[in-house]
């Protein structure tokens, strides 16, 4: 495997860092991957990490259920059943803080299923998806092109552009990011989900959090990281809100990982605990709402 190591912190710019946890990748590889944390703002990253050209490699499981859609197993079977709930949600939160049913983007759209959710219900949405399977299903899904990268879409603005579980991916962040803003017409909001590693069930697992996810999570938001990577580009949250099924599902990968199978009891009352703890803006999973400052 060619590595990669990151030599800049992306959020405060340091360079220098220091261990915080080592990790198993238990979807694909087996391979251990170390978190380090940025002694100047305490921001964790992925690094070494696999290089871009063999990146890709680490999502080819039929395990890794955004990109194959599978409800083989009890817990992808719960998954689907969660989701369900979970999208008429989404779109609620969308609508909520966009007063429209406008343009929308759902940057890494996976098969598909949140895209097509919003044509149904009267937006007039596209998708980006990289994964050439994932991005197979999510065309017969919705029943539309998905595009490729966020530069085919260059030229468009929308009213809402979506990210769920996908900015943690996302190799080259501050571009990215720059990009998503010009996107964005002037009242248009972008919306990002990302795991906490500051939420209860993180603090609890550590190495075995299952959204850690190395070394597909190249990175690992705390809430003053998110303000601060986005007040660079000129933008500021306006809202964080909770996403407590997650701490249920997280929690029941995690025992597996910890354990070696999973337990489902132990797995629940973990997740409720969580969640207990976590307050509006602590869960397992965060969802910012993010706006271009004037």
């Amino acid at each position: 495997m060619t590595e990669d190591i990151i030599h800049q912190c992306p959020v405060c710019s340091g360079t220098e860092f220091s261990p915080f946890l080592i990790c198993k990748d238990y979807t694909v590889s087996r391979e251990s991957f170390q978190i380090q944390e940025c002694k100047a703002c305490g921001f964790l990253l992925t690094s070494p990490r696999p290089s871009l050209d063999t990146l890709g490699d680490y999502y080819k499981s039929n395990d890794y259920i955004s990109h194959s859609d599978t409800q083989k197993g009890l817990i992808n079977w719960a998954y689907h059943r969660v989701r369900k709930i979970a999208l008429k949600n989404k779109l609620e939160l969308v609508q909520k803080y966009t007063q429209t049913k406008g343009s929308l983007l759902d940057n890494g759209c996976g098969t598909g299923a949140f895209l097509s959710t919003c044509i149904q219900a009267g937006w007039q949405a596209d998708g980006i998806e990289p994964d050439a399977d994932a991005r197979s299903i999510a065309e017969k899904v919705a029943q539309k092109n998905i595009f490729l990268s966020l530069n085919e879409v260059e030229g468009k603005k929308y009213d809402a552009i979506t990210m769920w579980h996908v900015l943690e991916h996302v190799p080259d962040l501050n571009e990215t990011i720059e990009k998503l803003k010009n996107l964005l017409t002037e009242k248009g909001v972008l919306i990002v989900a990302v795991p906490n590693p500051e939420s209860d069930d993180a603090l609890y697992f550590k190495e075995h959090w299952a959204a850690y996810d190395v070394p597909r999570h190249l990175w690992h938001f705390k809430k003053k990281d998110i303000t601060g990577l986005f007040k660079k580009h000129g933008c500021s949250i306006k809202a964080i809100c909770p996403m407590p099924f997650d701490a249920y599902y997280i929690s029941l990968l995690s025992t597996r990982y910890k354990t070696g199978k999973t337990q489902y009891i132990k797995a629940l009352w973990r997740g409720f605990i969580s969640n207990n703890k976590a307050g509006k803006t602590n869960t397992s999973s965060l969802i910012y709402v993010i706006e271009k400052n004037p």
